[in-house]
């Protein structure tokens, strides 16, 4: 409908905690990034780096993996804390769906991490799964 508040409608109250994924592959810094990038294959293009509480610390994506590369690395020597972004953009749970789109499009991101209140990854969400809500919601 033109003109209808997105946060009105039954999609706009949805959160992100009903449209992440919950099996989300983690890593910790010490992670060879070779691992990173088998995960990437079996799964999503960025893999969460958590500390030992589980909590999120830092992101590496396809895109950090090919720039190590790039510079003759071997992903077998490479840790995932030598080139992982820290402290990365993320959800909460509880977040709707307007606030997750200004992230993800404010930023130009695919998908993000998921955390609790407390800074504990929990799962992630992608932009697809914006889009599947929306036609199970509205349509």
């Amino acid at each position: 409908m033109p003109g209808t508040n997105i946060r009105e409608t039954k999609f706009g109250k949805m959160t992100v905690g009903q449209l992440m994924e919950k099996c989300v592959q983690s890593a910790n810094r010490d992670s060879k990034t070779e691992l990173l990038a088998s995960y990437m294959m079996e799964g999503f293009g960025s893999v969460p780096i958590i500390d030992d509480s589980e909590n999120l610390v830092g992101i590496v994506s396809e895109f950090d993996l090919l720039k190590s590369l790039r510079k003759g690395n071997k992903l077998g020597e490479v840790l995932a804390g030598d080139i992982m972004t820290p402290n990365p953009i993320s959800a909460i749970q509880g977040m709707d769906m307007p606030a997750l789109i200004d992230i993800l499009q404010n930023n130009h991101l695919i998908r993000v991490p998921v955390i609790d209140g407390k800074g504990k990854l929990i799962g992630i969400v992608a932009r697809r799964d914006i889009l599947r809500g929306y036609l199970q919601t509205e349509h």
